[in-house]
């Protein structure tokens, strides 16, 4: 269950990363244009915020990718004498998304912050099941 909302977050990421850059609102729309038209210098490149922004989804997306990854191989491990490890693995992740939820809550929006509260609820009780 956990990977799944990891991959519904995911999912999210991917529809946000191809259309963020063409909202419909006009005023959106001159804000995403002032993103791109401005270029400042910032240790040692010269990027604008869009492709900051850019950037900072694909870093997202790939975070998102290596959990769900790291979940199926550890959800393998359980049972085998790495489990300590795998335990260990997802409880880290357990509670980098119970922090990615406040986060969201702070910045964003409701979806990402339910799916990331869920993420650490499952992993939560995944551990406790295996012990």
């Amino acid at each position: 269950m956990a990977a799944f909302a990891v991959l519904l977050l995911l999912a999210g990421q991917s529809i946000g990363m191809l259309m963020w850059d063409n909202p419909v609102d006009a005023q959106k729309k001159t804000v995403v244009q002032m993103m791109k038209a401005i270029s400042t210098p910032f240790m040692g490149s010269t990027k604008s915020l869009a492709d900051y922004y850019k950037g900072n989804n694909w870093l997202i997306f790939g975070l998102h990718a290596l959990v769900i990854f790291i979940l199926w191989v550890s959800s393998t491990q359980i049972g085998f004498p790495q489990k300590k490890l795998a335990v260990t693995i997802v409880s880290a992740i357990a509670l980098i998304y119970l922090i990615f939820s406040v986060v969201y809550f702070v910045y964003f929006f409701p979806l990402p912050i339910i799916l990331s509260l869920l993420t650490s609820i499952f992993l939560g009780l995944a551990i406790k099941k295996s012990r």
